[in-house]
């Protein structure tokens, strides 16, 4: 009775070993920001230090910012982040992300960001960036080593 009893536990440790390893940082998350939501957190920073594989964020982002309102002061809390084929809106619409209540977006869907040229929209207008995206992490450049992002 004894060896079986042994046996038995070999299970219950591989299973116990597995759920205790689990991390929020795991890619298989859905994550993606909603209009009026309010779960962000952190704002102007960037979001993919966390939000990656083996990362404390809930979920691995592909794309990820912060937006200020158009005097610098706030975040902006309406709005979308567009991203096209081509230039100053041109090409086709290829994904739009929401912004949130506290001024963020971001998503975890697989996108392919290189080559994309992004777009803030809100009701006063669309504010575009002259060139193509080499990464998602909106963060990582805008608000350190260039101007923050912005809305009109």
């Amino acid at each position: 009775m004894k060896g079986k009893i042994r046996f038995l536990w070999i299970p219950f440790v591989a299973c116990m070993f597995f759920l205790s390893c689990e991390k929020e940082g795991v890619c298989n998350v859905y994550n993606v920001s909603e209009s009026n939501g309010s779960e962000s957190h952190n704002f102007g920073l960037n979001c993919m230090q966390c939000h990656k594989a083996g990362g404390e964020g809930e979920g691995c982002f592909n794309a990820a910012g912060s937006v200020q309102n158009a005097a610098l002061t706030a975040p902006e809390t309406s709005g979308q982040i567009e991203f096209y084929s081509g230039p100053n809106g041109t090409g086709s619409l290829v994904y739009i992300i929401p912004l949130d209540a506290k001024g963020n977006f971001y998503t975890t869907k697989i996108m392919g960001m290189n080559g994309l040229y992004p777009a803030i929209k809100n009701a006063t207008g669309t504010q575009f960036m002259g060139s193509s995206l080499t990464t998602g992490a909106c963060n990582s450049c805008h608000g350190s080593s260039t101007g923050a992002l912005y809305s009109n």
